[in-house]
């Protein structure tokens, strides 16, 4: 954004601001606080379908909050005099709604928003909200992550309304186009591809990347430091880039020149891979977790330093993501197993098969010794607990473990090749869409020719882990 362009849309904001902030008396409250999900009762709203986000954010150096601009296409789902967008960590300056003014107010991580004129069932719904982002929430909440240069996303499970206003909730995914500025001297790097190059403004560089494929809010990652940016070309050309600090370009290539290699591996498991570009992306500092951010992977640079044999198999795991969670994302966060599931069972695989460590039968009987455990402590797989504080609430071993142990089952049960099928099935028929436990248990049933109801509920929802087929000596330690 130009200077003379900031200044229009200050008196732009001034103007949407007089006529906007109204009490709390002259609001109505949204008849229904979210989506109601069984884990994240309070996140998303069920009365409209999101179908783009535009993102700006201006950059200006650390531990500042950004101006940014949230641009969201949608379609009314009921006749609307009212919604609410999640967003929290943020002053919001104004809210547009159909291009006029709306009033809004922010209330218990909502932003409440009355447009000046009701819109149909079906209607379009074009949103602008003028706000900031702020970073400097606690680290453990998610949204922004301060890097010793700069900032990255992590934005699972319900963070990214800690970013920016938004439906935050899986099932309802979007096309995402970012516009980063920043200072001179600073790399930026977000989902998807850049559109035309980097142009210098009067603010700094300005950035720009779009999504060729939905994606959920959780799953956007926009990267900014002072990093190189490593290329390489991946199975059919696809184009692979990898962002490292820059005193890291060295250091990290060995790590990087994997990425290809494990696509295709990936490719030869499930099928071709199902995004635009793909990369890993390193960030200085502690986590705790690594994120299947959709087409940039976020990890922690001491685990892409450790040696291959811990860090690639936890590259193989965030990778199948982009196919298990990513492309084929939870209509749920009670489906969050078919995410982790999938991933730990791959990452097994690729460590017993590529990196020569324990067999997959030895890591899946190692997990089934904790299962009972996990149950009693977190839930089944596909009836997890509710969630406690902090951002990993959800991240449970049930979810990761159990259900790789699930997917071990069903491999026991139907054979090599209908599983097989089955994934490839999968991947292909809900790409780019949201699906259910329910969903996979017919599919799996379809594909095998049997009602598999009977055999994968008690993995799934039982309290007490089943016996595993061709394994009946198996035992699970006694629960705590």
């Amino acid at each position: 954004m130009t200077r003379s362009a900031a200044r229009r849309a200050a008196a732009t904001a001034t103007a949407f601001l007089a006529a906007a902030v109204l009490t709390a008396a002259q609001l109505p409250q949204p008849p229904q606080p979210g989506i109601g999900d069984r884990l994240y009762p309070k996140v998303g709203d069920p009365r409209y379908d999101v179908t783009a986000y535009d993102l700006t954010f201006d950059y200006r150096g650390a531990g500042r909050p950004l101006d940014a601009v949230t641009r969201i296409r949608a379609r009314a789902r009921t006749a609307l005099t009212g919604f609410h967008l999640d967003f929290t960590r943020g002053t919001v300056r104004s809210v547009g709604v159909d291009g006029a003014p709306a009033r809004f107010r922010l209330s218990g991580g909502r932003l409440l928003v009355t447009p000046a004129h009701r819109v149909p069932r079906g209607g379009p719904l074009d949103v602008i909200v003028r706000h900031t982002s702020d970073p400097g929430g606690p680290a453990d909440d998610g949204g922004w992550v301060r890097t010793p240069d700069g900032l990255a996303l992590a934005d699972q499970a319900e963070a990214a309304r800690r970013v920016f206003p938004c439906d935050d909730h899986p099932s309802d995914k979007a096309r995402f186009t970012f516009h980063v500025t920043a200072p001179r001297g600073y790399t930026v790097v977000a989902n998807g591809l850049p559109v035309g190059r980097p142009h210098a403004t009067a603010g700094g560089v300005t950035w720009t990347y779009r999504t060729a494929h939905p994606m959920a809010t959780e799953l956007a990652q926009i990267s900014i430091g002072h990093s190189a940016v490593l290329r390489a070309t991946g199975p059919e050309g696809l184009p692979v880039r990898d962002v490292v600090g820059a005193a890291d370009r060295i250091r990290l290539a060995a790590r990087a020149a994997l990425v290809p290699g494990q696509i295709a591996w990936m490719e030869r498991q499930v099928g071709r891979y199902p995004f635009e570009t793909y990369g890993i992306l390193s960030v200085d500092t502690s986590t705790g977790f690594e994120l299947e951010t959709q087409t940039l992977s976020l990890f922690e640079r001491r685990v892409l330093l450790a040696p291959a044999s811990f860090a690639a198999p936890l590259m193989v795991h965030e990778l199948s993501h982009q196919w298990f969670g990513d492309s084929v994302t939870p209509a749920d966060w009670s489906d969050l197993w078919l995410n982790e599931g999938h991933a730990t069972w791959y990452e097994w695989r690729y460590r017993a098969e590529v990196e020569h460590g324990p067999s997959l039968e030895q890591q899946a009987r190692t997990a089934y010794r904790r299962d009972a455990a996990n149950r009693a402590d977190d839930g089944p797989p596909a009836r997890p607990k509710r969630p406690g504080s902090g951002q990993l609430g959800i991240f449970r071993d049930n979810v990761y473990d159990g259900g790789g142990l699930v997917l071990y089952a069903l491999h026991q049960e139907i054979g090599d090749r209908a599983f097989r099928a089955l994934e490839r099935a999968w991947v292909t028929r809900y790409r780019d869409a949201n699906a259910t436990t329910a969903d996979l248990i017919a599919l799996a049933s379809r594909v095998s020719g049997r009602d598999l109801r009977g055999f994968l509920d008690p993995w799934l929802y039982g309290d007490r882990t089943p016996p595993m087929p061709g394994h009946p000596d198996w035992r699970t330690d006694p629960a705590r």
